[in-house]
């Protein structure tokens, strides 16, 4: 049944929307600055049904940060410390080793892997943490390292972009997260993360992946300084590589959490603005196949509403992540799969469970094994 929309302007949108037509930047900025959230999540939720169902991803995964110690000093991170920080921590390989085999007791099919941008850990180093989770964990995917990682490890190596890659790809990494997207304007990356790649570097080393055969997701992080112009950009920059190269298979909006951080100063987002921000990515990215609710930052009772404003995932159990808790982050470190499983069938969805490339698992829950269903 369609809606009486309470913003007329809503409508060439709705048109569009039936017909399968890709919105303009106009329409984008019209979604941001409406009032009829109802309207916009009516609109993304027929975006979602028409490309998923009724279907809902969630994975079993861990996340694993082996260091906090970045040379960066992004006015957006709470995380990041300094070597000389006596609160800093850094893993040993072994300790890496070990933190994934405590998430293995569920039989996890994901490691996703990122940290600080490290002084001193070579890319030798990170090479051999691959492979020795390779060795050790055979049948799981090894998705590590964001766009930024890789091009800090370039700078120290003083290899190419490509070669980093290739040497990361032949010691195990199967894909890569899509954090450190930020926001891509470069007045707002001076002012929030000066120290980080660029914008455009940023989309260079997605494209180089993404032409080597790596799959990545994709994110912006919203709720700080940016405006809907700058959001609406980064949008469009992501849609233009899809159609480019088709490697992003998910779409994550980040809410800041200023907790902690140097712009503190700056309020929390609020349930409007996440489920907002669902929807106008859901509309938007017409390219992009999934969008995802990540229950840590946006709480797994907003990320379950947001289900029905166009996300079709809600990421994980996830287990142990420090980057979002350290801003302040109220969501707890995890989440059981039993716990995924009522989140989304509560909210009248299908729970599927899947591997990293969205692929269905089947799950033998006595003996803890499963099985990709190719």
């Amino acid at each position: 049944m369609t809606p009486v929309f309470d913003d007329r302007r809503l409508l060439p949108i709705r048109d569009k929307v039936s017909a399968g037509q890709r919105l303009s930047e106009q329409d984008g900025l019209t979604l941001y600055r409406t009032p009829d959230i109802l309207g916009v999540g009516w609109l993304a939720n027929q975006v979602r049904e028409r490309k998923h169902g009724n279907k809902t991803y969630f994975n079993v995964n861990r996340h694993i940060n082996p260091t906090d110690v970045c040379v960066a000093s992004c006015k957006l991170c709470a995380f990041g410390k300094k070597a000389k920080d006596p609160t800093a921590y850094t893993m040993s390989m072994e300790d890496v080793w070990e933190r994934a085999g405590k998430g293995y007791a569920e039989a996890v099919t994901e490691f996703h892997i990122v940290g600080g941008l490290h002084p001193e850990l070579t890319l030798d180093w990170y090479c051999e943490v691959l492979r020795g989770l390779k060795q050790r964990y055979p049948e799981v995917h090894l998705k590590a390292f964001t766009m930024v990682e890789i091009g800090y490890f370039a700078q120290r190596t003083k290899l190419s972009i490509t070669e980093v890659l290739h040497r990361l790809k032949d010691a195990g990494m199967d894909s890569m997260p899509g954090g450190g997207a930020e926001i891509f304007n470069e007045r707002v990356r001076r002012i929030i993360c000066d120290h980080k790649l660029s914008g455009d570097q940023w989309i260079d080393v997605a494209r180089t992946a993404h032409k080597m055969g790596l799959h990545s997701n994709c994110t912006m992080l919203y709720g700080h300084i940016e405006t809907p112009e700058d959001r609406l950009d980064h949008l469009l920059r992501l849609r233009g590589l899809q159609d480019e190269t088709n490697g992003f298979q998910t779409f994550i909006p980040l809410a800041f959490h200023p907790d902690n951080t140097m712009l503190e100063h700056v309020g929390k987002t609020t349930g409007f603005n996440d489920i907002r921000e669902i929807a106008v990515s859901r509309l938007m990215l017409d390219n992009i196949p999934h969008i995802k609710a990540y229950w840590v930052m946006m709480t797994p009772k907003v990320a379950q509403i947001a289900l029905r404003f166009g996300a079709n995932d809600l990421d994980g159990t996830v287990v142990e992540e420090h980057i979002y808790k350290d801003a302040g982050g109220s969501s707890g470190q995890n989440l059981r799969r039993g716990e995924l499983l009522r989140l989304i069938r509560e909210a009248g969805r299908e729970p599927v469970e899947r591997d990293t490339l969205y692929r269905p698992v089947e799950r033998k829950e006595q003996e803890n094994v499963f099985t990709v269903l190719v």
